[in-house]
């Protein structure tokens, strides 16, 4: 089993949960993050002058799914959250030991 996690832009959260759902992906978790890349933050013009918000808003899913399906659910995530500009994400795949479901106690691929 693989997680996918993916840190995407906040406005990019509805189209990568429906590619995800239209590949059979359903279960997702997202959590509020914020961080920057090279870029090191963004630089804003304001009244008093120029200044750099250093860490941005994204938001981070996480996917469980079988090896065989991993790269489906990736290809997913990049044509829905993909703009072309600085800032568009990145996505981290790592193995999964063991899964256990709780209200059950299946585990393995069953729980997922």
């Amino acid at each position: 089993m693989k997680k996918i996690e993916a840190i995407i832009r906040e406005e990019r959260l509805e189209p990568v949960r429906k590619a995800l759902e239209l590949v059979g992906f359903a279960g997702l978790t997202v959590s509020e993050v914020s961080g920057r890349g090279k870029q090191k933050g963004v630089p804003l013009q304001w009244r008093v002058g120029e200044y750099r918000v250093e860490f941005l808003p994204k938001l981070k899913l996480e996917v469980i799914c079988h090896d065989d399906d991993c790269q489906i659910a990736v290809d997913a995530i990049i044509k829905a959250a993909r703009t072309g500009r600085i800032g568009d994400g990145k996505i981290f795949i790592l193995p999964v030991e063991q899964v256990i479901r709780i209200r059950t106690g299946e585990t393995g691929n069953d729980a997922v």
